[in-house]
């Protein structure tokens, strides 16, 4: 047999007193109680003193859990959404940047002064142009390559040279070389050029000929002002034979150090090198041959160079901008839109900051821009267009016309200053800056989740001290509890033990 007790209220037909009220778990601020209902059981083996026991373990834990649970799930709740719109937001950073990325290629004028340079005679010369190169047809005529010299020594028949020091210089460097005892053979001399430190480009390398052995001294480099020399320096002549100067007749000189010479449109040039930057701003030719000659005397015929706009370049680069504005297209469309095949909302779906800069792209691509022409002035008119889904196509052909008739217009429609490239960039620029809205937005979500997990940090710490606080006072009533029952039992085999009280019968 069980009894029920109300822990607030009289048990055993007892008028709670001070005592016994004082025992009963008070409501936490702010939680709400539910009436605690204790089951005591009358069988004595139930464990505890008299027959009472209260679980206070798990009916503490389901108090306090009817407490946190819902305030939690709520916390919970809202933190999911705020690292959701944290994760969206890094998104649509990403995508940005990453379309901000394909607009260098764009946004200044700098980006379409791109030029490709075509020989006539690639045999006798090729050229390369960059940035600034003047477009336009030029004649081109090659009558002299750019060489470097080479000596090559008289015949050495013996095993020896000599020893002492020699100093040879090419242009306008030196360097000197020391012939002793242990190095006075030419194939030693040869060796102690080639490792000399601070040589220019002299090359030494021995020849053995029928009639003996030569040294031949090779110069890397190219030009007339080029030449080598050769002394002694050691006051002797015990290396006589190897020094080359003026009137020497100790080399034979088997190429002349030579200057390049080339003419532009008429115009006359000579080269050190037959790898010319000089000549024209942005063009780099190289020589390679000597022109055809006719006529008497012999003049050189020259051969065409055309540089022109390097449209296929740019016409890649526009293609590259189409591709990853649909690119971004795709990932705005998925923040903020609604998949009703799925009957789910994009985790930025009205989000203002979001359509904002929606509201800036899409004014930037439909703007008119004062580009000097009536014709090419907006993306559809150089075959940009946009497509039912909000994506852009562009169209080669029409794209290939524009710059062909006025590839100005289509620079200016890009990357001048309201240009459509040059505009994007400068919103992006803004959107993402330390001021712009992504950044905002992003620091507003932090702050949240930073609050958010504070608000959980509290809640822990207020339902550990609630658990503390119940388990302590439902001991005591315990506690109490068993006391009474104990007397309740006492008083029950007292009562029993008392002897029969015989009424008077009725008359």
């Amino acid at each position: 047999m069980s009894t029920t007790i109300d822990p607030t209220s009289s048990s055993l037909g007892v008028a709670p007193t001070a005592s016994t009220a004082a025992l009963a778990p008070s409501a936490a601020a702010g939680v709400a109680q539910t009436q605690p209902v204790v089951s005591v059981a009358s069988n004595s083996s139930s464990g505890a003193a008299g027959g009472s026991v209260i679980d206070v373990s798990n009916l503490v834990s389901e108090l306090v859990a009817a407490t946190e649970d819902p305030q939690q799930t709520l916390i919970n709740n809202q933190t999911q959404q705020v690292t959701s719109q944290i994760s969206a937001l890094g998104t649509l950073k990403g995508a940005l940047s990453t379309f901000q990325s394909a607009l260098s290629a764009l946004d200044t004028p700098t980006a379409f002064q791109l030029e490709t340079a075509n020989s006539g005679a690639p045999d006798i010369f090729t050229a390369t142009a960059s940035n600034g190169a003047p477009a336009g047809t030029y004649n081109v005529a090659v009558t002299a390559l750019a060489s470097a010299q080479q000596l090559l020594s008289n015949a050495v028949s013996g095993s020896t040279i000599g020893t002492g020091t020699l100093q040879l210089s090419l242009g306008g460097t030196s360097f000197s070389v020391t012939v002793n005892s242990s190095n006075d053979t030419l194939e030693g001399l040869a060796a102690a050029i080639n490792s000399a430190a601070g040589n220019p480009g002299i090359g030494a390398t021995v020849l053995q000929g029928a009639d003996g052995s030569y040294l031949l001294l090779s110069s890397s480099q190219t030009g007339a002002a080029n030449t080598i020399q050769v002394t002694e320096t050691d006051g002797g002549n015990g290396l006589a034979a190897f020094t080359y100067g003026s009137g020497s007749t100790n080399y034979t000189q088997e190429a002349a150090a030579q200057d390049a010479a080339f003419s532009i449109s008429g115009v006359n040039f000579t080269s050190p090198s037959n790898t010319v930057t000089s000549a024209m701003n942005g063009v780099t030719l190289t020589l390679l041959g000597l022109s055809p000659t006719s006529g008497t005397p012999p003049t050189a015929t020259p051969a065409t160079l055309s540089i022109a706009n390097d449209t296929t370049t740019i016409t890649s680069n526009i293609q590259s901008f189409v591709t990853a504005y649909n690119t971004l297209q795709s990932t705005l469309v998925q923040l903020g839109g609604f998949d009703s095949s799925t009957d789910t909302a994009g985790p930025m779906m009205d989000d203002p900051g979001l359509e904002n800069i929606q509201s800036q792209i899409q004014q930037a691509l439909y703007s008119i821009v004062d580009t000097g022409s009536t014709t090419y002035n907006t993306l559809a008119s150089v075959g940009i267009t946009t497509n039912s889904d909000g994506s852009l196509s562009l169209n080669s052909a029409t794209l290939s016309a524009a710059l062909n008739s006025n590839f100005s217009a289509v620079s200016q429609l890009f990357s001048s200053s309201s240009g459509v490239a040059a505009s994007l960039n400068s919103d992006i620029n803004n959107v993402l800056g330390p001021n712009g809205a992504v950044t905002t937005e992003g620091q507003t979500l932090t702050a949240q989740e930073n609050s958010l997990t504070q608000q959980s940090q509290q809640l822990q710490t207020q339902m550990a001290a609630l658990s503390a606080s119940m388990t302590q006072q439902y001991s005591a009533l315990n506690a109490l509890l068993s006391s009474l029952q104990s007397t309740s039992s006492y008083l029950t085999q007292a009562f029993a033990s008392l002897p029969q009280v015989q009424g008077t019968p009725n008359a």
